[in-house]
């Protein structure tokens, strides 16, 4: 059978689908990096959701309704967490497994095995199942998967291990960089967001448990490991918190292992883990969900740190690392942001030389405390405020960009067209890659120069 496991959404999202397509693999299915490769099409198709944002669930209604029309559909996560019945009335062909059951997917491919017959490659091999045609071997797996979304009881030698962390994938099909998950949750309360609804209370991976899986993912010859979670610093907060995990970590792994932390919610960022940071193998690249810089628009919103602490936490990465490349997430039009708030957020993200904003307007979500806010900017004034932005955040790329050209970097490959090699350096710019080695593959690490805002000569 093949299968096409398609993501919206955060890197955590990405880290478990590369878990569930790693499991198909295992069981001897097919997994294919493109919906249509050749000609041939999905058998399957999985789609991992994302809440975040009301275009993040308009496009997943559109791309479940796409691939609905050719093949059965599998869907799953923070979207299909909260809203399954809209989910389920899109196609006749789609089945939904909430958020809370996704760990059971890991088990899937197990179950199919197990009820298509004789274990065919093809959809028209007749040795699978009762019916050779590929429409009857569609319906059949329909129902399968029904089957299994129905199923409350424990199955196979094991049965179902609903955990969070039984993502552990050692390779990627999806990327040439790994990922390992290890927090899941959020404790926090954020007036806008309704992923904390989805995902539940915070949680995270032991230490050791940690250390092993990157062990294992650099065994299979991986350079790069990206730690994700929900809320990344709020691994274990109330010990020794990511600094700890992150210390082990650089302890226990070599030299030529690069790390990359995906999200750093800034309210946990403390000495210890600025402290690790500096390391050299902790890339020069840093993600913070901002969303403002008002101390007004914070403390309505509930953000639970102050300005000063961000302040400083910006400040000291850029004392531990030279020139990183900082990006941010921000939302325009929050309640309680008028003209001023607005202007010390734009003031904020240009003193402090923001290399990449992600910027949303604001979007009421469901069930959140901020979904009737009256005190919201019109979406006139959002939408011009956003536009603002993101005018600024590619005046501000392009001079960081512009800053690098003549310095050393380090690329790791990631794709290659038509002879030509492209990459990631580790402050995040993704570049073509002048003068690779003719054996070279995907996943390889590079030295150059930069020799201009999207090319590095290799050595």
């Amino acid at each position: 059978m093949n299968l096409y496991v398609y993501t919206l959404g955060c890197r955590l999202n990405q880290c478990e689908s590369e878990a569930v397509a790693e499991s198909f693999e295992k069981s001897g299915h097919e997994v294919l990096k493109q919906f249509d490769v050749g000609g041939r099409t999905a058998d399957l198709v999985i789609v991992n959701t994302c809440t975040v944002t009301s275009k993040a669930e308009q496009k997943a209604r559109r791309m479940i309704r796409l691939f609905a029309a050719t093949c059965p559909v599998l869907v799953t996560g923070c979207y299909a967490q909260m809203a399954a019945n809209e989910i389920e009335g899109l196609a006749p062909n789609v089945v939904v497994l909430p958020l809370a059951r996704k760990p059971e997917l890991l088990k899937l491919p197990q179950f199919l095995n197990g009820r298509l017959a004789f274990g065919g490659t093809h959809p028209g091999d007749p040795a699978r199942f009762e019916g050779s045609s590929n429409e009857g071997f569609q319906r059949s797996l329909l129902e399968f998967l029904r089957e299994f979304a129905s199923l409350r009881i424990p199955f196979g030698e094991n049965g179902f291990k609903e955990n969070r962390f039984d993502y552990a994938p050692s390779g990627f099909t999806y990327h040439c960089r790994s990922y390992l998950k290890v927090q899941d949750g959020c404790d926090n309360n954020c007036g806008y967001c309704r992923v904390h609804i989805a995902r539940g209370p915070s949680s995270f991976l032991d230490a050791d448990t940690a250390v092993k899986r990157a062990l294992e993912i650099e065994n299979h010859g991986y350079h790069e490991i990206v730690l994700t979670g929900v809320n990344l610093t709020m691994y274990d907060h109330n010990g020794r918190g990511l600094g700890g995990l992150m210390e082990k970590l650089l302890k226990n792994l070599g030299p030529d292992m690069r790390f990359r932390l995906s999200s750093m919610e800034p309210d946990n960022v403390d000495d210890l883990l600025l402290e690790q940071l500096a390391d050299p193998r902790v890339q020069p690249h840093f993600h913070i969900p901002i969303q403002s810089a008002s101390p007004k628009v914070m403390a309505r919103i509930n953000r639970n740190y102050s300005l000063e602490h961000l302040e400083y936490v910006v400040r000291r990465l850029r004392e531990i690392k030279n020139d990183p490349f900082l990006a941010c997430d921000i939302i325009t039009g929050l309640p309680a942001e008028g003209d001023e708030e607005f202007e010390q957020t734009r003031r904020f993200l240009v003193d402090n030389g923001f290399a990449m904003m992600h910027v949303f307007p604001f979007s009421p979500r469901p069930n959140t405390p901020l979904e009737k806010a009256r005190d919201k900017a019109p979406e006139s004034v959002r939408d011009e405020r956003a536009a603002i932005l993101r005018a600024l955040a590619l005046e501000m790329n392009q001079h960081y960009l512009e800053r690098q050209v003549g310095k050393p970097v380090e690329v790791i490959l990631e794709e290659n067209r038509n002879g030509t090699w492209y990459g990631l350096t580790g402050n995040y710019m993704r570049v073509k890659a002048d003068s690779v080695e003719l054996d070279a593959k995907c996943g390889d690490l590079v030295h150059g120069i930069v020799t201009s805002t999207n090319t590095v000569n290799c050595m």
